[in-house]
């Protein structure tokens, strides 16, 4: 057995009360993965063409600020 199909049991396995707590845990740490892809992408600059199409789309009205 893989340790995937190790883990999958495992959960399968959980009460409901357990399962949400887990399920909460899981979602903040996916939430937090995101967050530090998302810092580091545009640290890179790889978000750079996206915000200078945003601002020209703003300095033309074509979008609003928020």
């Amino acid at each position: 057995m893989t340790d995937i199909e190790e883990l999958e049991a495992q959960v399968s396995d959980l009460p409901n009360e357990k399962l949400a707590i887990f399920r909460d845990w899981f979602y903040q740490f996916e939430d937090e993965l995101w967050d530090k892809k998302i810092a580091a992408d545009f640290r890179a600059g790889k978000l750079n063409h996206l915000i200078e199409k945003a601002r020209l789309e703003l300095s033309q009205g074509k979008a609003r600020e928020i």
